[in-house]
C-alpha cells in the first residue's frame, strides 16, 4: 500500500495511542500486539497514565519489529519505553483534542507520521466552565493537523462505534487497518478481534466501519460543518395552549427571529409551564415593539433575534429543580444506558456528585425564609457546616432517587423561592436597561442583550459569570451618547469571556473611566 510506514532495517515500527478512560485504549494497544505477534513480529507494549479524565489521556506506546529483523540480528531488539518527540509513525488519537495534544507533545511530524483520530469531542473541564462559548476550536486542530503529519486521517470513529453497538477501540482499530500504515492484512485484525471473545460481532462491525471509512478517505483531514441548532418552525403544536403560542409567534414575529424564539419556547416550557412561556413571548413582544420603532427592520432584527435567545436563558435559568428534574427523567436513563451499551439483564448504577452551597440550599426557600436565613450569620454559619464536602448520591436507588424527585416535585412553586425572586429582578433590570438604550443607541442596545452570554451553569461558575456581567451593565449604563459605544462595550465583554477571573476586564474598565491627560 502507498500509505504503509516506511520500514529501516533494525528500526522499530512506533505506535502512540492517546486514548481517555473508558475509551478502550489499552484494548487496542493489546490487540496491535496481538495482530503484529499473529504475523510474525516482535511486539512490546506500555503505557504512561493520564492526571484524570478529562485533564489528560493515558498514552500507550507500542514497538513493531519484524521477525526477519530480529532472526537477521542475532538477539531479542531492545524497545524503548515511551514515546520521543519526532520519533513516532503513527499516532492514533481517540478523540480529536488528544490529537492536538500529540502534535504539541512534538509525536507528530510532517515526513514520518500518520495521524489517525476520530473528530468528535469530549469537553474538557475548562471548556465547560469558561465564560460564554468556551468550546475550542475543532477546525484548528484539523487545520494544523493537516500541517503537522504526513497523513491525517480523521472521522467521526465514536458515532460509527456506536452506529454497530461497540466501542471506539474497534472503529479505531480499523481505521489503523484501513489507513495501510501496518503490512497486516484485514483478515489478520479481524481475527484478532475474534480471539478476543468478546463483543465480537460488534467489535467487527465497528471494525468494518472504521477500514471504510479510513480507506475512502482524502489526502487531507475536511474541516467539520458547522451544525445549524435552529429548529424549524412546525405548523402543529402538541397541545391547544401550545398551539396558541406557536400562533403568535408565526404571525407577530419577523420569519429571521422565529427559529430562535421557537428555540425559546420551547426551552421556557420545558423549565416551568404554558404560563411562564406566555411571560417569555410578553417580554419579547416588548422587545420587537422597540425593534419595529427603532429601526430594526433595516437591521435584520438584530434585538429581536439576540432577544430571543438570551431572554430564554436567563429565564431558564440553572436550579437545584432544574438539575434534580434533568437527573431524574426516564430520557436520560434510557441514554445513560444507551452509551453503556447495557442489556436489559445487566443493573447500572448512576453516582451523581452534589456539592450545594448555602445560596443553592436558601435558593429553593420560599423567598422571605431564604432571605432571612441568608442575612443570619449564625443560622449561615451552622448550615454551611453541611456545605464544606460535596457528597455522592445514586440516582438509581431508591434513596437517592427519592431526594432528587422531592427536589424536581417543587417545580410548581419554583415561583415564589428565592432564587426566582433574584433571577426576576435581574431580568427586570436588564430589560429596563435595553428599553432606555434602544432609545438612545440600537446597536448598544444590542449589545446589551449579548452581555447575558457571560451567565452560565451554577454554584461559583454562575458567580463569577453573574459578577462579570453586572459589571458590564454598571459600564453600559454610562456609554449612550458616547462615540463608538457599542464598539466599546463589545470591546469589554469579549476580554470577560476570554479571562474567567476577570481581571482583563478590571484592567479595561479601569483605562476606561482615567479622565484623558491635558
Amino acid at each position: 500500500m502507498a500509505n504503509k510506514t516506511e520500514f529501516h532495517a533494525g528500526t522499530p515500527v512506533k505506535i502512540a495511542i492517546m486514548a481517555m478512560g473508558g475509551q478502550g485504549g489499552g484494548v487496542l494497544a493489546d490487540w496491535v500486539v496481538d495482530v503484529a505477534e499473529q504475523d510474525g513480529w516482535w511486539a512490546q507494549t506500555t503505557s504512561v497514565p493520564g492526571v484524570a479524565q478529562r485533564t489528560g489521556a493515558t498514552i500507550y506506546y507500542v514497538e513493531l519489529m519484524p521477525g526477519a529483523a530480529v532472526k537477521a540480528a542475532g538477539r531479542a531488539p531492545a524497545l524503548a519505553m515511551m514515546p520521543t518527540p519526532g520519533d513516532v509513525d503513527i499516532v492514533v488519537a481517540a478523540e480529536l483534542m488528544e490529537a492536538g495534544r500529540a502534535i504539541q507533545r512534538g509525536l507528530v511530524t510532517p515526513d514520518r507520521t500518520t495521524l489517525i483520530s476520530s473528530s468528535h469531542r469530549a469537553y474538557s473541564v475548562n471548556e465547560k466552565t469558561m465564560p460564554g462559548n468556551g468550546i475550542s476550536d475543532s477546525n484548528k486542530i484539523i487545520e494544523v493537523g493537516n500541517q503537522a503529519s504526513k497523513r491525517f486521517i480523521c472521522a467521526n470513529l465514536q458515532e460509527l462505534a456506536d452506529k454497530a453497538g461497540s466501542v471506539i477501540s474497534a472503529s479505531l482499530f480499523g481505521a489503523l487497518a484501513g489507513s495501510g500504515a501496518l503490512p497486516f492484512t484485514r483478515e489478520g485484525f479481524e481475527e484478532t478481534i475474534r480471539r478476543g471473545g468478546i463483543g465480537v460481532n460488534a467489535s467487527l462491525k465497528a471494525f468494518a466501519l472504521g477500514f471504510e471509512s479510513a480507506a475512502s478517505a482524502p489526502a487531507a483531514a475536511n474541516q467539520i460543518a458547522d451544525d445549524d441548532h435552529l429548529p424549524t418552525v412546525p405548523e402543529r403544536a402538541a397541545s391547544p395552549k401550545v398551539q396558541a403560542l406557536l400562533d403568535d409567534l408565526k404571525n407577530n414575529f419577523p420569519v429571521e427571529s422565529q427559529p430562535m424564539l421557537l428555540a425559546g419556547l420551547r426551552r421556557t416550557l420545558d423549565f416551568q409551564d404554558v404560563r411562564y412561556a406566555k411571560e417569555y413571548l410578553a417580554h419579547m413582544h416588548a422587545i420587537h415593539t422597540l425593534d419595529s420603532q427603532f429601526g430594526g427592520i433595516t437591521k435584520s432584527w438584530a434585538l429581536t433575534t439576540a432577544a430571543a435567545r438570551y431572554v430564554a436563558v436567563a429565564m431558564a435559568y440553572d436550579d437545584v429543580i432544574r438539575t434534580a428534574d434533568l437527573k431524574t427523567r426516564g430520557s436520560r436513563a434510557d441514554r445513560v444506558l444507551g452509551e453503556l451499551s447495557a442489556d436489559a439483564s445487566q443493573v447500572v448504577y448512576t453516582t451523581e456528585y452534589m456539592h450545594p452551597q448555602i445560596e443553592e440550599i436558601c435558593g429553593v426557600m420560599p423567598a422571605a425564609m431564604g432571605q432571612w436565613i441568608m442575612n443570619s450569620k449564625r443560622i449561615s454559619k451552622f448550615i454551611s457546616i453541611f456545605c464544606r464536602k460535596g457528597r455522592f448520591v445514586q440516582s438509581n436507588k431508591l434513596s437517592g432517587f427519592f431526594l432528587l424527585y422531592i427536589l424536581a416535585s417543587l417545580r410548581p412553586i419554583r415561583r415564589i423561592t428565592l432564587r426566582h425572586k433574584v433571577e426576576a429582578e435581574c431580568l427586570t433590570q436588564w430589560l429596563q436597561l435595553i428599553d432606555d438604550t434602544a432609545h438612545k443607541d440600537y446597536d448598544l442596545a444590542v449589545e446589551i442583550v449579548n452581555c447575558r452570554r457571560l451567565v452560565k451553569g451554577y454554584s461559583d461558575t454562575h458567580v463569577r459569570g453573574m459578577g462579570k456581567y453586572q459589571r458590564l451593565l454598571r459600564e453600559a449604563a454610562k456609554l449612550p451618547g458616547q462615540a463608538n459605544a457599542a464598539t466599546r462595550l463589545r470591546i469589554l465583554r469579549e476580554a470577560a469571556l476570554a479571562d474567567p477571573h476577570g481581571k482583563q476586564l478590571d484592567l479595561l474598565i479601569k483605562q476606561t473611566s482615567q479622565p484623558a491627560a491635558t
